[in-house]
């Protein structure tokens, strides 16, 4: 028999949203209501020390014992998933064939909203010569000049149409970011899904996921502007006498160091906190339904709490979307103020 528990107690709340190394499912499906991952890597103690000294903290930390979760399941299954389909979308579009099919459609159209509506116009840095440069200048400048408009005017311009069109400054980072945005929103929707969970509910993902923006802006920045330059860049040009310069000067680069920082945390925690708190209000209306089970209000908080369920599950759909496109967007943000600062 099932253990007798508080359905809105807050502990069993939260082991519900948060990580472990089991799917839990009802118990009419599955005898004990919990499948098990295997778990071929696991250690019996942790691989690294785990204490920081605060007792707040050190509750919260987790043993670093390579065990295998379902968070990691979900991760793997989105990945692949994210392979699958652009793997597909790849061989039917390498051959010039025309886009045809909804899902051929739709997956075109995100990396087009991706790449002309997110990366470059947060990244920035244009065309300089190449879309609208170079083209308007061969367009005009070609037929201004008027040689051989019959012959080798049309075999120039074309010739150099073909082979001097770079892509946008902004259209390097198009690849990861598209990676970012879908990974994101797979492990989202598969969020959705019954008994799954949402592995961006957890700060091991999204944490990941803004440690590696974090390393892409550093090592972009230095690759564009040098490694002093880059770090020296972070504090603004200021006239000042010598005297306030040094005094001033370290403050404020430790300020913007700190600064750049916190903006890749807090990319982290916005995610983390939208996906969780969606998924913990989700299973307090569920909850109710067993909390008054037996009883005459069963009957009314009943349909009320899966009319509720149902509603913020569309708004879970949305916020899905919304919340990869903002991480997204807040990336390729922070990546072109490290390649181009003011």
């Amino acid at each position: 028999m099932a253990e007798k528990h508080d359905a809105l107690d807050m502990a069993h709340l939260m082991g519900h949203v948060k990580d472990a190394d089991y799917f839990e499912f009802p118990h009419v499906l599955v005898p004990g209501g919990k499948i098990y991952l295997p778990q071929p890597l696991k250690t019996s103690h942790s691989i690294v020390p785990q204490s920081v000294g605060v007792k707040l903290i050190d509750d919260h930390i987790e043993p670093v014992d390579l065990k295998f979760t379902k968070f990691m399941a979900l991760e793997l299954i989105a990945a692949f998933i994210c392979v699958v389909l652009f793997s597909w979308l790849a061989q039917r579009i390498s051959g010039g064939q025309a886009p045809k099919g909804r899902m051929t459609n739709f997956l075109e159209t995100m990396v087009l909203f991706i790449r002309d509506e997110v990366a470059r116009p947060a990244i920035g840095g244009g065309h300089g010569h190449d879309d609208h440069g170079h083209d308007g200048h061969d367009a005009h400048g070609h037929e201004g000049h008027g040689h051989d408009d019959h012959g080798h005017h049309d075999h120039g311009h074309h010739a150099h149409g073909r082979k001097h069109k770079p892509k946008h400054e902004a259209d390097q980072f198009v690849p990861y970011l598209l990676t970012l945005f879908f990974f994101v929103l797979g492990c989202n929707l598969l969020g959705m899904l019954p008994w799954a969970g949402s592995a961006t509910g957890a700060l091991a993902t999204t944490g990941a996921l803004a440690l590696i923006t974090f390393g892409t802006v550093v090592f972009t920045g230095m690759s564009k502007l040098g490694p002093v330059g880059f770090w020296t860049g972070l504090v603004p040009h200021m006239d000042l006498p010598l005297v306030l310069a040094v005094l001033l000067k370290p403050m404020i680069f430790a300020i913007e160091v700190l600064g750049l920082v916190i903006k890749h945390f807090i990319l982290a925690v916005r995610l983390l906190a939208n996906m969780f708190a969606g998924h913990l209000v989700l299973a307090v209306i569920v909850a109710f339904i067993a909390a008054t089970a037996g009883q005459t209000i069963w009957y009314v908080v009943t349909p009320a709490s899966v009319f509720g369920a149902t509603a913020l599950s569309m708004l879970e759909l949305f916020v899905a979307f919304l919340q990869a496109y903002l991480f997204t967007f807040l990336s390729a943000l922070f990546i072109g103020s490290a390649v181009h600062p003011h």
